[in-house]
């Protein structure tokens, strides 16, 4: 199967789109104070105080959160310093390292909008982040899988 061009079908993003933020947010938060307390991932202090949104076109999700000295914490949905918008499997291949920040982003995969400098901070802050063990092997499988 090629998971290049999946997207998730129209009935998921219908019912990611009616789905409280505090619920639709709560899986990201969760993975993303794990990789902060196991020290995967550790915001830079430029995103202390700053707002984020990751819309997940496919699913139908606008996540919402704030970076309070490093911890990330889901606020209401609203307009935030900068949103970064794919579809799910693109925010995969990113978090696995499969393609960097700018090769999504040149492909017009992946939108980034608001604060500017905030949305490159980000980017490369994704992109130098190291990726656990367990992480990488994901990313080895799902690669094996799109051949």
């Amino acid at each position: 199967m090629n998971f290049t061009d999946f997207r998730f079908p129209q009935v998921f993003g219908k019912i990611g789109q009616r789905l409280p933020s505090p619920v639709a947010s709560a899986p990201l938060m969760l993975m993303l104070e794990l990789a902060r307390q196991r020290s995967w991932l550790i915001a830079p202090e430029n995103l202390y105080g700053r707002t984020f949104q990751i819309h997940v076109e496919d699913l139908g999700l606008r996540l919402c959160f704030r970076c309070n000295h490093g911890r990330f914490k889901a606020i209401p949905l609203q307009a935030t310093d900068v949103s970064l918008t794919a579809c799910a499997m693109d925010f995969l291949k990113l978090a696995t390292a499969l393609e960097d920040a700018d090769t999504l982003f040149f492909r017009r995969r992946l939108k980034i909008e608001g604060d500017t400098e905030l949305g490159i901070a980000v980017k490369y802050w994704i992109d130098a982040s190291e990726r656990p063990a367990w992480l990488h092997q994901l990313a080895e499988k799902l690669s094996a899988g799109a051949t």
